[in-house]
């Protein structure tokens, strides 16, 4: 037989107390009810705990991977932009190579024999410079790249500052020889016909062009490339009137067409001296100036020994 359990109380503001009779067994579950609602309370609560805490962590987890996102798009740029930097370079250093060949042959002289240039050096592909790529796959192989491409780069750069250092000593020897050889453009102005092969403007006909026409507006100055002496100044057919000079060493310079000279025979003058003014006299389709460089006696292609 299930035995009461009897609890008592006040009621009202009266001094009377009342009587509950409540059996056992429902009383043990009351309790184990309010136990297992305050353990369910206490669950919910740590983990709600929890997921405030995880929720913090994931906030600063995601401005971390902000950071570094932004951090590596930096780094990306700088690899890209200096490996840009690394090609401008390398275009220069190739530059100061083609000057330095044009220097050796209008000064004939030739390079050492264990002389390489730029040979061996290779190019960055121009997508992988785009700074817009992911690097995700690039990134590694283009700082090996760049890496193999500045040591291949400083290798040849030794190499020419040693070829520089060579030519220069040969060239304080030379002075005089390089003082009397063509190397600037007689006239400013638009190269009209280059040397070598061409159809003829006055017959139609294959023919060979022995020199470069360079056109500006009529008396426009015209410039010695070279100290030399006037070996001719005067008119002779299909020329016009045309200036020779002479600058030693098998070395002569011709400008023709000319509308009017300003230098006699036999006068002696200097690298940038005016000599005459452009015209259009002679065979000759419009004002020009007709320039040769001739090499004991044989015409050459005068671009090569135009370095300015």
């Amino acid at each position: 037989m299930n035995k009461r359990i009897k609890i008592w109380f006040h009621s009202g503001s009266n001094a009377n107390i009342r009587e509950i009779s409540i059996y056992k067994p429902i009383l043990v579950c009351l309790f184990f009810l309010v136990l297992g609602t305050g353990a369910c309370l206490a669950f919910l609560g740590y983990d709600y705990y929890q997921l405030k805490t995880l929720s913090l962590y994931n906030g600063n987890l995601t401005r971390i991977i902000d950071v570094q996102a932004h951090e590596i798009k930096r780094h990306r740029t700088q690899i890209q932009t200096f490996a840009k930097t690394v090609e401008g370079l390398k275009k220069q250093v190739a530059s100061l190579s083609i000057l330095e060949d044009k220097v050796r042959l209008i000064a004939d002289i030739k390079k050492p024999g264990n002389a390489s240039g730029l040979i061996g050096i290779g190019g960055i592909p121009g997508a992988r410079l785009d700074q817009d790529i992911p690097m995700d796959s690039l990134h590694n192989n283009l700082i090996r790249e760049m890496h193999q491409q500045v040591k291949q780069s400083s290798a040849v750069i030794k190499e020419q500052a040693l070829s520089f250092g060579s030519l220069i000593q040969q060239l304080e020897k030379k002075r005089n020889l390089l003082a009397s050889t063509p190397s600037i453009k007689p006239v400013d102005g638009w190269i009209t016909s280059e040397f070598g092969y061409r159809k003829s403007p006055f017959t139609g006909e294959r023919d060979f062009h022995s020199g470069l026409d360079i056109a500006n507006k009529l008396g426009t100055s015209v410039t010695t490339t070279a100290n030399g002496k006037i070996s001719y100044a005067g008119r002779k057919m299909y020329y016009g009137n045309l200036v020779i000079i002479d600058h030693g060493y098998g070395k002569v310079t011709k400008y023709g067409h000319l509308e009017r000279i300003l230098v006699d025979q036999g006068q002696k003058v200097k690298r940038g001296e005016v000599i005459a003014l452009l015209g259009n006299t002679g065979q000759s389709t419009g004002p020009h100036v007709h320039y040769e460089v001739l090499i004991n006696g044989t015409p050459v292609n005068p671009i090569k020994y135009i370095l300015n």
